[in-house]
């Protein structure tokens, strides 16, 4: 039976739509990426006004729930991708145990001199060689996260772009180089996204993003050093506090 809006009721008519249209997602009777009305359909359906839709839309696209296409349409947004920060992990393995299939797309990659933030970060001389590079990492070729890592070059030599694009960077590490990692730390910061960083992940300038800055030690020390952007649509990360 299809749900009808109350216009007698209290709640806020925009706000009956969202409900109806967020319980045919949880349902699964709308399902990622599929398409949903338009809005002179919801109006026709609804019986109301054009910028009850709209207004019901844009919330819901601040949500998360839903996003636009130019010139296509609005479609179910994928669902968030659910990290618990309880153990050591990698994108790469998260993703797989997900269903996902992760890949990497490498856009920048060089070696230089470690500037003064980067060379306290990773407690070594101003000026020390490292790799930086930026990937883009990819789940089902969603854009999900935009990675930039400096990397010790003295430990770690003949690292190539090539090698980052065929294979998980902690899969080198531990099969080239035998590191076994001992701990990571993170920190966490919501930030708006850049304008050429939405153009990479396909999301929308100044949309919230979380910016994850990545330390990863072995027995000897640091090893890498990483700020990750991911988009704010498609992660919840979860902390379990012992008591």
């Amino acid at each position: 039976m299809m749900r009808i809006i109350d216009k007698g009721s209290r709640i806020p008519l925009y706000y009956q739509l969202m409900e109806i249209i967020i319980d045919e997602i949880e349902t699964g009777k709308l399902k990622e990426n599929d398409q949903i009305p338009s809005e002179r359909e919801l109006c026709e359906k609804y019986d109301i006004s054009r910028a009850t839709v709209r207004q019901a839309i844009q919330e819901l696209e601040k949500e998360g729930y839903i996003y636009k296409q130019h010139g296509r349409g609005t479609f179910v947004s994928p669902k968030e991708f659910k990290q618990d920060l309880l153990h050591f992990y990698s994108f790469t393995e998260e993703m797989k145990k997900l269903g996902k299939n992760p890949t990497s797309k490498v856009v920048d990659f060089e070696v230089i001199e470690s500037d003064a933030k980067v060379a306290k970060k990773m407690n070594i001389s101003l000026g020390d060689i490292v790799y930086k590079f930026t990937r883009l990492r990819l789940a089902d070729q969603q854009p999900m996260m935009l990675e930039t890592t400096y990397l010790l070059y003295h430990r770690f030599p003949n690292i190539k772009q090539s090698d980052l694009e065929q294979k998980a960077l902690y899969d080198i590490l531990t099969e080239r180089f035998n590191v076994n990692f001992t701990k990571a730390e993170e920190s966490f910061q919501p930030v708006n996204t850049r304008k050429h960083e939405a153009e990479l992940l396909e999301y929308k300038e100044n949309h919230p993003s979380m910016m994850i800055e990545r330390i990863t030690y072995d027995k000897i020390g640091i090893i890498e050093y990483t700020v990750g952007i991911a988009r704010g649509d498609r992660f919840k990360y979860r902390v379990v506090l012992n008591i």
